[in-house]
């Protein structure tokens, strides 16, 4: 940054916070340059500053600002003039205002200028204002006078620095109402699809790969004539000379030239893409593989067991259940989820079991009840 050369110094108003600073241009032009010669002995033909009253020339330090009043009048206007004026932003970039980027329109956009702190005091204000405008993710819109103007002014970041747009004011922006066409034209909804295919097939492009094709085709016809060689030839034009005669025919062809021109680029082939999947996994798609089909797996074994659990029924015991204690202790036993015959083998033991122990219990009560009828009939008898 220190070998550009400031054009103007100043000051950021910010708010109660002052900024001073330097201007520095911030792009510079690569366009090669002509000069103007004589075609009969290819003399120079240079511009020189002529005072009308004494036909003479003059230099630039003798020159000065005037301006011409309606009936020619020149009304001289000197730098101090300027500089006295009663205006803040004389020698003040002051801020008036911050917007989201997107309230600016491009048309806009004039000149870029990046703006230095000027001076080791001016360090910390300046980092402040530049932090400020990163968080808030806004331009700030400021006013400023230049060159002996005042200008309107949209300040950003640009890496760690903050970068001044000049900006046209809002009426030097000419309107489009006799630029956009005036004919009824009906766009169908294939050709639309058509120029969306073109351009996704173009897809997208770092700025930094690209380059001024025209001005190395100009050094390099100016070094074969430098060097008595013939000037390099023109390729060959278009054959429709720059007229869509089928405008769907041309799309199609645009999109098959974007599609070869990609495939060339890449390597004969088209990096298989990679889409991510609602789970977090990924499916891989490319030309040469197709989404394998799915194949019906075996069934889990829960819903085997469940099914087979179904197909077995319980066996119910022969043996009618007793009535009283017993029937209450032997409660009858489900075996819905049983799946072998192992299982239903050891039901129909316990069932088993549960009546022999019912028949024990039976036999007992029997026995029991003749005992008693046995001493009723003894006491009986001895009472006769």
């Amino acid at each position: 940054m220190l070998h550009v050369r400031s054009i103007w110094n100043g000051a950021i108003s910010f708010g109660l916070v002052s900024i001073p600073i330097k201007v520095m241009n911030a792009t510079e032009s690569h366009a090669i340059s002509f000069r103007q010669i004589h075609l009969d002995d290819g003399g120079r033909i240079r511009y020189r500053k002529v005072c009308e009253l004494e036909d003479s020339e003059v230099s630039s330090a003798e020159i000065g600002k005037a301006y011409e009043d309606v009936d020619g009048t020149l009304i001289p206007i000197t730098d101090e003039d300027l500089a006295s004026l009663p205006v803040p932003t004389t020698r003040t970039i002051e801020i008036v205002a911050f917007v989201p980027a997107e309230r600016i329109d491009p048309l806009q956009m004039d000149t870029a200028y990046y703006l230095a702190a000027n001076g080791a005091p001016a360090a910390k204000p300046y980092i402040l204002l530049r932090e400020a405008l990163k968080r808030s993710q806004k331009v700030a819109v400021a006013k400023f006078a230049l060159r002996g103007r005042e200008r309107l002014g949209m300040l950003r970041v640009v890496d760690d620095v903050i970068a001044m747009h000049g900006l046209l004011w809002p009426d030097e922006i000419r309107a489009t109402e006799e630029v956009a066409p005036d004919t009824a034209v009906t766009v169908r909804d294939k050709e639309l699809d058509l120029a969306d295919a073109l351009m996704d097939t173009l897809g997208e492009v770092d700025l930094e790969d690209l380059h001024d094709d025209y001005r190395k085709a100009v050094e390099e016809l100016v070094t074969a004539k430098a060097e008595g060689h013939e000037a390099p030839a023109a390729p060959a034009g278009d054959e429709d000379g720059g007229k869509v005669l089928d405008l769907m025919a041309a799309l199609e062809k645009s999109v098959r030239a974007a599609r070869q021109s990609r495939e060339d680029t890449t390597g004969g082939g088209r990096d298989a893409e990679v889409t991510e999947l609602p789970s977090g996994g990924t499916r891989r798609r490319g030309p040469s593989r197709t989404a394998p089909k799915e194949v019906g797996g075996k069934k889990s074994t829960s819903t085997a067991k469940k099914t087979a659990a179904k197909k077995t029924p319980a066996r119910k015991s022969t043996t009618k259940p007793a009535t009283g204690t017993a029937a209450k202790k032997t409660p009858e036993k489900r075996t819905t989820k049983s799946t072998s015959g192992t299982a239903t083998s050891r039901t129909s033991a316990s069932s088993g079991s549960a009546a022999s122990s019912a028949s024990r219990t039976s036999a007992k009560k029997t026995a029991a009840k003749k005992t008693s009828a046995k001493r009723t009939t003894s006491g009986k008898r001895t009472s006769a």
